[in-house]
C-alpha cells in the first residue's frame, strides 16, 4: 500500500490550519512540503517559519522538499523547522555525496529529487546513501501541472536499481497525480503519491486522500 503525501502548496493558506487538520485527520501518511526559492526554480513559496508552524500541529511525517539553489546553507535551518525527510535536488548540487551527508548528519532521512529530463542511472553511485528518491513527473515550481507519461519508464528502472542492490529506498513521485493515473504508478513500483491539486481542489480532500489509500 502506497504511502499518500498530500502537498501543502495546493492548500489554501488563507485557511492553512483547517487543511493542516484536515490532513491530520486524514488517512494521509505525510505532509508534503514544497520550499522554492525563485532561482531553482520560476517561482516562490515559503520557508522554515511555515513549516515550523506545521511541525507543530501534526504528528505525520513532515517531507521537505527543497527546489533550490545551494542547499547546503539551510539544512540546519530545516532541521530545526521540524523536517523528518529532506530532499535535494540533483541538478542544484555540485557535492552531492557531501550534501546527503550533512543532512544525514543532522538527523534527518536524506531523499535527492530528479527533474524529468534526468536519467535514474545519475544515482548509481549514490542510491546506497540515501533514503527516498523523488521523481518529478512535471516539471518543478507549480502545481496543477499534467502527468509526464515517460515517467512511468524511469520509475521501473529505478525500482529495479534498487531491488538488484537489495536497499531500502523510497520512491517518491510528485506532480501530476490523480486518481486515474495512481494504480499505474503504483504498478511501476512507486512508494509514495505527492498530492497537490487532486486533493487540494476536489470536493471531499479527506475522501479523496482515502481512495487514494486504497488503491
Amino acid at each position: 500500500m502506497a504511502l499518500i503525501a498530500p502537498s501543502v502548496l495546493s492548500a489554501n493558506f488563507l485557511t492553512l490550519g483547517k487543511d493542516c487538520e484536515m490532513i491530520n485527520q486524514s488517512k494521509a501518511d505525510w505532509f508534503h512540503l514544497d520550499v522554492m526559492d525563485g532561482r531553482f526554480v520560476p517561482n516562490i513559496s515559503f520557508g522554515p517559519m511555515v513549516i515550523e508552524f506545521i511541525r507543530s500541529s501534526t504528528k505525520k511525517v513532515c517531507d521537505v522538499h527543497l527546489m533550490i539553489e545551494e542547499p547546503e546553507k539551510y539544512v540546519d535551518a530545516f532541521k530545526k523547522a521540524g523536517a523528518d525527510n529532506l530532499t535535494i535536488h540533483y541538478e542544484a548540487c555540485r557535492h552531492l555525496h557531501r550534501n546527503i551527508q550533512q543532512i544525514k548528519n543532522a538527523g534527518m532521512k536524506a531523499g535527492i529529487a530528479l527533474n524529468p529530463h534526468t536519467p535514474v542511472d545519475f544515482l548509481k553511485d549514490i542510491l546506497h546513501d540515501i533514503d527516498l528518491v523523488c521523481m518529478m513527473s512535471v516539471n518543478p515550481g507549480f502545481g496543477g501541472q499534467y502527468f509526464i507519461p515517460h515517467t512511468l519508464v524511469k520509475i521501473k528502472q529505478l525500482r529495479e536499481m534498487i531491488s538488484e542492490r537489495l536497499l531500502d529506498v523510497k520512491i517518491e513521485v510528485d506532480g501530476g497525480v490523480t486518481l486515474e493515473n495512481a494504480q499505474a504508478i503504483i504498478d511501476a513500483g512507486a512508494d509514495v503519491l505527492v498530492a497537490g491539486n487532486t486533493v487540494f481542489k476536489s470536493a471531499n480532500p479527506m475522501e479523496t486522500i482515502a481512495a487514494l489509500k486504497r488503491i
